[in-house]
């Protein structure tokens, strides 16, 4: 699947607007000259195989990308290379353990960008994040933590800016599409009107899937740590929390947390439970472009349930849904039966035939201070939180390893480091597009 052909991600691919302005990014010493483009650190987990399958079906071992699997249990590397057939014979297997940092330093030491499913990050993540901050290393991951992302940008972004290390957390489901979704409608409408929306919302139309149970695992330690800890609590109300300190405006977000009918759309709706990660996420890409989009720019994120009294009662019930999940995952027998009985644990997921069925359609709206509309839609093919994930995750790691070359160091999103770029990516490789509808 290809983008519109009169859309921006029909141009020559090219790094985001911040990009074009920065430094080429300090070569490693020598000595340290990487052997691979990227190393899968997790590869045993179950979206970890899933990303090496997809670059062994895409890419093959030991060609033009030059790829490896790390993890912690030689044994458990080996069982998972057999289970992907003969033409994996080959793979490179590496050796590391979260909590080890001789062997976290050893795997980075051999390649230009470490892409680790192992979570939850603010249990497992920090010390990788420190080594490749320091060793220049760049980095890409799945986290949805934004207590644990501010935790790491305040205390290593100084050291990636010193090092080159490229550090973009979010390179998943959450937050690839909203963050991507947001910088291709920002496009179109600078092309179509010559100037940046300065609203915009985003819905889910319709999707398929299963969260991964990492996602859960996280989402359920975040929830686990604010229960108890109220300036946490403070910190994930902030709108503005990944913001870098140069950009915190005090523009009031709209509320999308309650079921409502919104006009625009035609529908009632219901809160999207990753809203919470992927609005900060558009947040901070908006202060990295030096508020591009408007130092009053809002955004939000929703479910659409549908029209009528079938559509309300749709809302409240979603709503209804997701307070009782957060409520009881917050307190101690109702989460051990939730973590037991209800959700997938780190590791499981769903078979192949259903990850193929999945898919995902958000529509986005946006609006200039001229009042010009104008309506894009993302899908994706397969399953979001695990077959179209594996593919995102995989076509971002090749873009910090192959088509930024001059980004510098630092703590990025997905657009603010490969923007239009890696939207040619995505709609070549992972089964994804990228389209202006009629407002």
């Amino acid at each position: 699947m290809t983008a519109k052909k009169n859309s921006p991600a029909s141009k020559a691919a090219k790094p985001s607007a911040p990009a074009n302005k920065m430094a080429k990014k300090p070569a490693k010493p020598p000595e340290t000259t990487p052997q691979y483009d990227l190393i899968i650190f997790g590869a045993t987990s179950f979206v970890g195989e899933l990303v090496a399958e997809y670059l062994l079906e895409t890419y093959g071992v030991g060609q033009n990308l030059k790829w490896a699997a790390a993890g912690r249990s030689r044994n458990k590397l080996r069982e998972m290379r057999s289970k992907l057939g003969p033409t994996a014979a080959s793979l490179p297997l590496i050796i590391a353990d979260a909590n080890d940092t001789a062997s976290l330093a050893n795997m980075c030491a051999q390649t230009k960008v470490v892409l680790t499913t192992v979570g939850p990050y603010a249990l497992y993540g920090e010390p990788l994040v420190r080594i490749c901050a320091k060793t220049g290393t760049d980095y890409c991951d799945l986290a949805g933590e934004v207590q644990w992302i501010k935790e790491m940008i305040d205390r290593y972004e100084p050291d990636a800016k010193a090092s080159g290390a490229r550090i973009v957390h979010c390179c998943g489901f959450d937050s690839i599409p909203s963050d991507l979704g947001v910088h291709f409608l920002q496009q179109a409408a600078m092309e179509r009107f010559g100037e940046p929306c300065n609203h915009v919302s985003m819905r889910v139309k319709g999707a398929k899937g299963e969260f991964s149970g990492g996602t859960v695992a996280s989402l359920m330690n975040l929830i686990k740590e604010a229960k108890n800890d109220s300036e946490l609590r403070k910190q994930l109300s902030n709108p503005y929390l990944l913001c870098p300190d140069s950009h915190h405006p005090d523009t009031r977000q709209p509320d999308a947390n309650t079921p409502r009918y919104d006009a625009d759309f035609r529908s009632w709706t219901a809160p999207f439970i990753m809203a919470a990660i992927n609005t900060r996420v558009v947040h901070r890409s908006n202060g990295l472009k030096q508020a591009e989009y408007g130092k009053d720019f809002t955004y939000s994120e929703a479910t659409l349930t549908g029209r009528g009294v079938k559509g309300r009662l749709a809302a409240y019930a979603v709503a209804g849904a997701t307070a009782a999940f957060m409520v009881g995952s917050a307190i101690k027998p109702t989460r051990w039966a939730i973590e037991t009985f209800l959700v997938p644990k780190p590791g499981e997921g769903p078979d192949k035939a259903s990850r193929n069925a999945g898919y995902f359609d958000l529509r986005f709206k946006g609006k200039t201070k001229g009042g010009a509309k104008i309506s894009i839609k993302v899908t994706g093919e397969r399953d979001p939180g695990y077959g179209c994930t594996a593919r995102m995750m995989s076509q971002a790691a090749i873009c910090l390893a192959q088509d930024v070359s001059a980004l510098k160091g630092g703590f990025w999103t997905p657009s603010t480091a490969m923007g239009t770029v890696l939207i040619e990516r995505l709609t070549k490789s992972a089964g994804m597009t990228f389209e202006e509808l009629d407002a």
